[in-house]
């Protein structure tokens, strides 16, 4: 089973990205879009792993205590575009959390540093820089938990769905 950490969106944010998508695609932008339903914060991607309810007991054991997250900037890795976020102290101290607890268990994660994001478009068409004044408006939202997601390949791209 393929799974990951993540904040699941509000309707707001997901709206913000949404005119960000479209806005994009009136550009010309070609690529492949985060369906909006997929879009999220990862916290911690595991990938395959077949003892899901090790992880949720793992992730459930560890306080989520409400916090805020607001949309900031765009930002690319080579030709993945993804929005930003407000840097939240509180939200690095949970992710530094999350990820020593799922070392110590030796549940395999990807260590990457964590930088938080959104998704917003995969194999863009252009190089980001060619698109000066690309802004996502600043909508933020209360976080109060994290949610365990499972990842399974659909006939038009990726199923997302949450274990709890």
């Amino acid at each position: 089973m393929r799974l990951f950490i993540a904040v699941q969106l509000s309707k707001e944010m997901r709206d913000a990205i949404c005119k960000v998508q479209d806005d994009l695609i009136r550009m010309g932008v070609r690529g492949n879009y985060t369906p909006r339903e997929n879009l999220h914060v990862t916290l911690a991607f595991i990938g395959e792993y077949s003892d899901p309810e090790q992880v949720l007991e793992l992730v459930n054991g560890i306080p989520f205590e409400p916090l805020e997250l607001r949309l900031e900037g765009m930002g690319c890795f080579g030709d993945l575009w993804w929005a930003g976020l407000d840097s939240s102290t509180k939200l690095q101290g949970y992710v530094r959390q999350l990820r020593h607890a799922l070392a110590e268990t030796g549940i395999p994660f990807d260590r990457k540093r964590f930088l938080p994001h959104i998704t917003v478009l995969r194999r863009a068409s252009i190089e980001i820089s060619r698109l000066p004044g690309i802004t996502v408006e600043g909508v933020g939202m209360v976080a109060d938990h994290a949610s365990l997601m499972r990842s399974d390949r659909g006939k038009r791209g990726m199923i997302y769905t949450e274990i709890q």
